[in-house]
């Protein structure tokens, strides 16, 4: 079924929304909420709850790429879970790692001057990110938005661990050096 589809069952409050997403994203969200959890029944409780979260988000919202909007939904539920889970405990989990790794780059500043800036960093982020090559930008995602391993990344990009491993490295310190040129404290 067609997105627009999807999203117009969501507004007409027809339950057939939520089988019709599960049917076409429930894979995609698993995926993502896996990959933050590895624990595949708070994967699966998660994946439930984005649902909800999108019956409960539309309307007010129709979104225009529905795959994001889920994911997105995915993600944050699954970051929550994962910080709820984890509070007394700091391992070197991907999660962790990938988190720690951004942690150079960015920093959190939670009053509403900060939540202004944050927008004004996302943007600035999504500039930088657009003008690196395919590759590049792909591993970026690939590892802190879908919180991939380096091996998974290295793996799905028919490259070594190394590579990967400098290539982010390398970008994380010109996304310092970009955002710190823009004004952004770091």
């Amino acid at each position: 079924m067609e997105d627009e589809r999807i999203v117009q069952l969501y507004w007409d409050r027809n339950e057939a929304a939520i089988s019709e997403s599960s049917a076409k994203y429930g894979g995609y969200c698993t995926s993502i909420a896996h990959n933050i959890l590895h624990n595949m029944a708070d994967a699966e409780e998660c994946v439930n709850d984005t649902w909800l979260h999108a019956w409960n988000a539309m309307p007010p919202h129709r979104p225009s790429a529905l795959a994001a909007f889920l994911g997105k939904i995915t993600r944050n539920l699954s970051f929550d879970r994962y910080r709820r889970l984890h509070r007394e405990k700091r391992g070197g989990s991907n999660l962790d790692m990938a988190l720690d790794e951004l942690a150079e780059c960015v920093s959190g500043n939670d009053c509403t001057e900060g939540q202004w800036e944050a927008k004004e960093l996302i943007q600035e982020i999504e500039r930088f990110l657009l003008a690196l090559p395919e590759d590049k930008r792909c591993m970026f995602v690939l590892r802190y938005w879908y919180v991939e391993s380096i091996n998974r990344i290295a793996g799905q990009l028919h490259v070594s661990e190394n590579h990967v491993s400098v290539s982010l490295c390398r970008i994380r310190s010109r996304l310092k050096q970009h955002l710190m040129e823009r004004g952004f404290d770091v």
